[in-house]
């Protein structure tokens, strides 16, 4: 079962929200797409390889890759590298329904996707995927789905804790709020989040993401640094940047075309950005990655 393709915004595919799985041979993807759906990927041999906004990743066999998918990605020349993976989609707000710890909703929202030796998750981590896939594909069962690939997440973000990725910051976070009072925060938090993803091509102010949901500008920002652990600033940096990233190295436009299409107001603020976040000029980029 396929999520439903529902328009296009400015080369990136957009779906709709949705509990499917699927497995076989990755599908050619001639644009990047995006979903608001955390995705499991299980690569079952070969290996994944993915531009994940403006950078890329690998997952090989025998890993499994966690992440949101409200940042646009898209696979790289899928026929020639896995022959065998497994994927499922959970809808983002039954995943903030499960109240985790604050710092693993920031870990999923922060667009740095979870990779991690699927061997120490569960006993046989195939079969679980290949059992979501029947329940799922015959309608049966989703709520034991839910509840399993609930447990799942839950140590595929303990595991990566454990090796030392998750930081203080996250740490610290999991013993902030209640789980009421942090499944109304993180909600926020993603629609924000998604808010900026969707507009970061045009001007977008901390008052226009507030209005998206309803508060206050500074209750808003505070909020959103909190769950997401970045300035609603400079998130929306590494959306525009991530776009420029991507550009660069799938197209032949020049900078200024680049810079105009990512959504910043100067050629300037662009390469400001994009040297802050990337550790080199758009140029360099380009000849690395090309």
């Amino acid at each position: 079962m396929l999520p439903a393709m529902v328009f296009t915004d400015d080369d990136v595919h957009l779906e709709q929200p949705a509990l499917w799985a699927r497995r076989g041979a990755p599908p050619v993807m001639a644009r990047p797409h995006r979903h608001d759906d955390l995705e499991l990927n299980l690569v079952h041999s070969g290996r994944l390889e993915y531009l994940f906004g403006g950078s890329r990743l690998h997952v090989g066999a025998g890993e499994v890759a966690l992440f949101w998918g409200g940042t646009p990605h898209q696979l790289v020349d899928p026929a020639a590298t896995a022959t065998d993976v497994s994927w499922i989609h959970v809808p983002l707000t039954q995943v903030l329904s499960w109240a985790l710890p604050t710092g693993q909703v920031a870990h999923l929202l922060r667009a740095r996707p979870v990779v991690v030796d699927a061997a120490g998750l569960v006993r046989d981590v195939a079969a679980l995927f290949a059992a979501w896939h029947a329940d799922v594909l015959a309608g049966r069962d989703t709520d034991v789905v839910m509840l399993e690939v609930q447990a799942f997440v839950r140590r595929t973000l303990g595991a990566e804790a454990r090796e030392g990725r998750e930081g203080r910051e996250g740490r610290e976070g999991r013993r902030a709020s209640a789980p009421e009072e942090l499944a109304g925060a993180a909600a926020k938090a993603a629609a924000m989040a998604q808010y900026v993803a969707e507009h970061y091509r045009r001007p977008v102010s901390p008052s226009d993401v507030a209005r998206a949901v309803h508060l206050s500008p500074s209750y808003a920002m505070t909020l959103f640094k909190h769950v997401v652990g970045t300035t609603v600033g400079t998130y929306l940096a590494r959306c525009r940047v991530a776009e420029a990233q991507r550009r660069l190295i799938t197209t032949s436009c020049t900078t200024a075309e680049i810079a105009h299409a990512a959504g910043f107001s100067s050629l300037s603020s662009f390469y400001d950005q994009f040297r802050q976040i990337c550790g080199m000029a758009p140029g360099d980029y380009r000849r690395r990655f090309r």
